[in-house]
Parts: structure tokens; sequence; C-alpha cells
């Protein structure tokens, strides 16, 4: 191994130490799930109709989308939070949820009661994005 190879290599495993746990990814809780209820693509864009279930105190995970998302919670109340840590809605039964895209948009989808959440999401996705992309705690004291 050449000397300027063993000092990437040095300074790569340096970086992941320092990263530590903060930056994995937070996938959601065991028990989350979705199923697609309606699927179509239209040019450039997959409209995808799924409802999404948050058994009590679970959460969706800190993630992204790389389009908009448009919801209805049909029973239960989600506690939705962004990057800075800070509540940034509270919805009970029958209120509408809008979640922007792109990777500024960081949140997480939590369940902090004792009854299911039950969503109904229309995701409106560049064709072939995934419904989401897992992101690192942003360095709040939840998961």
């Amino acid at each position: 191994m050449t000397l300027r190879r063993a000092a990437v290599v040095v300074g790569a495993a340096i970086s992941l130490s320092l990263v530590g746990s903060a930056a994995r990814a937070t996938p959601p809780d065991p028990g989350v799930f979705g199923t697609v209820i309606w699927q179509q693509t239209v040019g450039g864009t997959d409209y995808t109709l799924r409802e999404v279930h948050l058994p009590p105190h679970t959460d969706t995970g800190w993630h992204f989308h790389d389009g908009n998302l448009y919801a209805t919670v049909k029973s239960g109340t989600l506690s939705h939070f962004d990057a800075t840590c800070e509540s940034d809605g509270v919805y009970p039964t029958r209120s509408f949820v809008f979640e922007p895209g792109g990777p500024g948009n960081v949140h997480i989808g939590r369940n902090l009661g004792d009854t299911e959440v039950v969503l109904e999401v229309l995701y409106v996705l560049p064709k072939g994005s995934p419904f989401s992309e897992d992101a690192p705690n942003p360095g709040c004291d939840f998961e």
C-alpha cells in the first residue's frame, strides 16, 4: 500500500469514527408498514396512494421524500417533527398533512398515543423514486 493510499484509508476511518451513530439512518420502528392501494405513472411522475400504519408508541424514522406528500389521518393522532427537533404539527383524526419534498425537509412522524395511527397518503414522486429516503437523526434526543 502506498503512503498516499494509507493516508486516505486512515482519514476515512477517522471520519467514520467521528460521525459515529449520529449519522446512522433511522428506519421506521418494527410494526410500521404501508400498503399500496393505487399507483399510476404519468410522464415522469409516479402517483401512489398508500395506507400507512403506525402502531402505538412507534415512529417513521427520520426521512425525507423526493417529491411532495399529501395525507389524511384516518385514525389516531400523528405528531410531526422537523430537523430542528421541534414539533411542526399535531394531526388528529380527519386532519390533512402536507410534506414538501427534498433533502432539506427531513422529518419524523411519531405516534405518541395508545391508538394506532392510520394515514392515507398520496405520494407525488419523480418516476422510480422510493417512497422515502432514510436520514440520520439531526441531533434530537428522540428517534
